[in-house]
């Protein structure tokens, strides 16, 4: 049983005999106020939709701590590398165009890209095979820069060697989708945040979505916030610009349920590149990796197939999940850095929604 359903069956056991069960979202609200308080959240906002309309959305805590405005469904948070998925979204679109080939060398559409002695494709970018490394230290210890253009974030990584020959092992890697971007912007011909938005946001009503300029006036933004030893403090600054494509967007629960909604069903995307989404590479030796076009791909111990991505950046903290069988999608999303969740979690969520369309019907 998921973390977050035993504190709801805990709940049911230390209620009276004669007490009626809690509603559906009384025992939603159980659940997150709990996973709020065991992440030490200042504020967590989650949503449900099924069938592509939302069931349950709810703001728990404080978006802005200092202020005490409490989080709502229309919080604004920062996605972390859930934001992957849109750029993935971007991609398929393209792919559907014609406008790109997920197999054809990177340096098709970055020209300006080393040739690393082996070709990289955008399909071993999407499914973090390409050898490409991840964030070092080093890293980290870089002050905060503006990239103008996804290519110029690019120099960060650009001149290392691939960590294994393209298509041999799986390594999970943002640097990877930073580039997978860059081919995105040069596919559609104008600059990624145009891309995407034309490709993405606009086509399914993301009103919410939008890539994270710390300068900006956004309506709803939440605060970023971080554990230090005296209790909660304000997460240190940070310019998205050089992983606009891998973490660089801010978005709602109700955009990403809508966003995650559309992959459920006829519309957006045609069912062949939705089962190229959703459909695990593999390696060379022929060794699944569980990620198709950046979903990852799982099964529950009930036997549930689901598809996630979570984000995890500073002052932030998200995951999405869809449920393909029941055409469910789950956000969750907090203004925490490292707050401790994932798909166990969500599909604690999920499965309560279940089970509630089960006992009604």
């Amino acid at each position: 049983m998921h973390r977050l359903r035993l504190v709801l069956a805990g709940f049911l056991l230390a209620a009276p005999l004669a007490a009626q069960a809690p509603s559906l979202p009384a025992a939603a609200e159980l659940l997150l106020e709990a996973l709020r308080a065991e992440t030490g959240s200042p504020g967590l906002s989650a949503a449900v939709a099924i069938d592509g309309k939302v069931v349950w959305s709810q703001g728990f805590g404080e978006a802005q701590v200092e202020l005490k405005v409490p989080a709502t469904s229309e919080t604004v948070y920062r996605l972390g590398s859930v934001s992957k998925l849109l750029t993935v979204a971007a991609l398929a679109r393209l792919v559907e165009e014609g406008k790109l080939d997920l197999d054809a060398p990177v340096q098709k559409y970055v020209p300006t890209f080393p040739d690393k002695g082996t070709p990289i494709t955008p399909r071993q970018l999407a499914g973090h095979l390409a050898g490409i490394r991840h964030y070092i230290g080093a890293d980290f210890a870089r002050p905060p820069k503006r990239y103008e253009r996804v290519l110029d974030g690019l120099e960060i990584f650009a001149g290392d060697p691939l960590l294994h020959p393209p298509g041999t092992k799986y390594f999970y890697t943002s640097y990877g989708y930073n580039l997978l971007g860059a081919v995105v912007e040069a596919a559609a011909g104008k600059s990624y945040a145009e891309a995407v938005d034309e490709l993405v946001i606009r086509p399914l009503g993301l009103a919410a979505t939008r890539l994270d300029f710390g300068e900006r006036i956004v309506p709803n933004r939440s605060g970023f916030y971080a554990k230090n030893g005296e209790g909660i403090a304000n997460e240190r600054t940070i310019d998205s610009s050089s992983k606009w494509p891998s973490a660089g967007y801010l978005s709602t629960v109700l955009d990403l349920v809508r966003f995650g909604s559309a992959h459920l069903a006829d519309g957006y995307l045609k069912p062949e590149t939705r089962a190229l989404l959703f459909t695990s590479q593999s390696t060379a030796d022929g060794k699944e990796t569980g990620v198709g076009l950046g979903w990852r791909i799982g099964t529950s111990a009930s036997g549930l197939r689901f598809y996630h991505h979570g984000g995890a950046i500073e002052g932030g903290r998200a995951f999405l999940l869809l449920v393909p069988d029941h055409k469910l999608a789950v956000a969750i999303l907090t203004n925490l850095s490292r707050a401790a969740f994932d798909e166990d979690e969500a599909l604690g969520l999920a499965e309560l929604f279940l089970d509630g369309v089960r006992s009604s019907g």
